[in-house]
């Protein structure tokens, strides 16, 4: 790569994302972000990913809007309630119904199509298979398949001025790791947000999967969670 190359990275204001975002940035790269409103429930991540891409300098941020009825069959975009308090072996046993009905596919597609017009070749997302809710599009066959696909998708890529690459740093992390990997990197972690349902004035609840996640990676990494939970 050379010195402020561009790459997108998908933000969402999630721990992952910002240690993405981090990596990217420390990487060299000249960041451009991406974020999607889609009627999701935490829509207070979407506030923690424009502070993100503010802090770290990112040369553009888009926030695109999706019609939530595309997605309107997960907890997370309809009135259907998030779990609570499921055990880990629970977690990573079933999809549980916070599952987003194609999302990644349906973000990275979009953030490809950005790539082509930039001409950029790297796209940065913050997959994990480690410690993660169990979504089969978190997993390393479907960003092998999607880079596969991208690389025939486009014009760019197939008249050889492209070659796109799904870059997935945390994929093999656990949570633990990722923290510690962004607690180098300098990540704030109390900019971030990871609740699935959050309070109306946007404090974490402190039992769903994604909270429970986070409480167990801060611990692990023996590192203070600065997240504020209502339990």
């Amino acid at each position: 790569m050379m010195e402020g190359e561009g790459a997108i990275v998908l933000l969402s204001g999630g721990l992952d994302s910002a240690t993405t975002l981090a990596i990217a940035s420390r990487e060299g790269y000249a960041v451009y972000a991406l974020t999607f409103r889609y009627g999701q429930r935490h829509a207070r991540e979407i506030e923690a990913a424009k502070t993100l891409a503010e802090k770290w300098g990112v040369k553009r941020h888009l926030v695109m809007e999706i019609n939530p009825e595309i997605f309107a069959q997960s907890a997370l975009t309809s009135a259907i309630p998030v779990p609570k308090g499921r055990r880990e072996a629970r977690q990573k046993r079933e999809i549980p119904v916070t599952y987003v009905p194609a999302r990644n596919t349906v973000f990275l597609s979009l953030a490809l199509a950005w790539a082509e017009v930039m001409e950029i070749s790297d796209i940065f997302i913050g997959v994990n298979a480690v410690d993660y809710s169990g979504y089969p599009d978190c997993r390393p066959e479907f960003v092998a398949a999607f880079e596969r696909m991208a690389n025939l998708a486009l014009k760019a890529t197939v008249e050889g001025r492209l070659k796109i690459k799904i870059r997935t740093p945390l994929i093999n992390l656990s949570k633990a790791e990722i923290i510690r990997r962004g607690y180098e990197l300098g990540v704030d972690f109390r900019l971030t947000h990871s609740c699935y349902d959050p309070s109306p004035d946007g404090y974490a609840c402190g039992e769903c999967d994604s909270c429970l996640l986070r409480k167990k990676g801060f611990l692990e990494a023996g590192i203070p969670d600065p997240t504020v939970y209502i339990r």
